[in-house]
């Protein structure tokens, strides 16, 4: 894969809530990440090689603190950055803050795509956090990452959902990605009342219930016809091509680090 040939970002706010959308593009495709400031509070730090972009937004930006969704280099790329410069302390899920003080070992396709991560200093996130003014509940929503969270302000009704949405038809996931661990993190989630929603690729969702239930729904559909494909003789490779034709670029590039034959395998595993 080439490295990336065009980067830039945008800054927006929506209610409270101050956002840097930050894309990279490469050959056939544009990929955007998103950083957050609530009350005082950083969520998230982008990626290295989107360093430029959002070092703007850090500098218009208040925050005394910062908390990581997971551990993935699109998240925390700047970590390190963020913590020479502006002296704050960076929270991250307990079962990640001893691997923040080494370097990542990350395939070479996406530090390409995302750049490095140097090593930071992280304190583990509780169940609650204090903003300036408000107390943030911590939901445990793994399936893209083991170490994934998301941040709930039950007084605002906001939901920052890092990695958990992203989109309602999902037909790429990682290697070490649990797809019916993604879908029981989407029910919890769908159980809170919120009324916006901040995705840490897709921004700020719009009816966020309804899309959720609609990944939920479709995530629950394809179990369905994969394990009606299964009872037919067909192996975890057959059913992949038939539900999923497509031969996306990624799939290659990765060497099959992403692919959908891991989520179809998952269903057939648990089936």
């Amino acid at each position: 894969m080439n490295t990336f040939i065009e980067t830039k970002g945008e800054i927006s706010q929506e209610n409270e809530v101050f956002m840097a959308n930050c894309m990279v593009t490469i050959p056939r495709t544009t990929m955007s990440v998103y950083s957050y400031v609530v009350d005082g509070v950083l969520i998230d730090t982008g990626s290295q090689s989107l360093r430029n972009e959002f070092s703007i937004f850090f500098e218009i930006c208040d925050f005394d603190q910062v908390v990581l969704t997971h551990f993935h280099e699109d998240h925390t790329g700047n970590a390190a950055l963020i913590q020479q410069q502006y002296k704050v302390p960076i929270y991250i899920h307990p079962m990640s803050t001893h691997l923040t003080e080494q370097p990542l070992r990350i395939p070479v396709y996406r530090k390409q795509i995302w750049g490095d991560v140097e090593p930071f200093t992280s304190q583990q996130l509780g169940k609650t956090f204090q903003s300036r003014n408000d107390t943030w509940e911590v939901i445990e929503t793994p399936g893209h990452a083991k170490d994934h969270v998301a941040f709930y302000n039950q007084s605002k009704g906001i939901l920052f959902t890092g990695d958990l949405f992203i989109t309602p038809k999902v037909k790429l996931v990682l290697v070490d990605e649990n797809i019916l661990s993604t879908l029981d993190s989407l029910k919890k989630v769908l159980t809170y009342d919120f009324e916006q929603m901040y995705c840490s690729h897709a921004g700020l969702v719009k009816n966020p219930k309804a899309m959720i239930q609609l990944k939920i729904d479709y995530i629950e559909e394809v179990e369905g016809k994969a394990l009606a494909l299964a009872k037919e003789g067909k192996d975890v490779y057959e059913v992949t091509a038939e539900l999923f034709p497509k031969n996306y670029p990624l799939i290659a590039a990765s060497n099959s680090e992403w692919s959908a034959v891991h989520m179809v395998r998952a269903f057939l595993n648990r089936g």
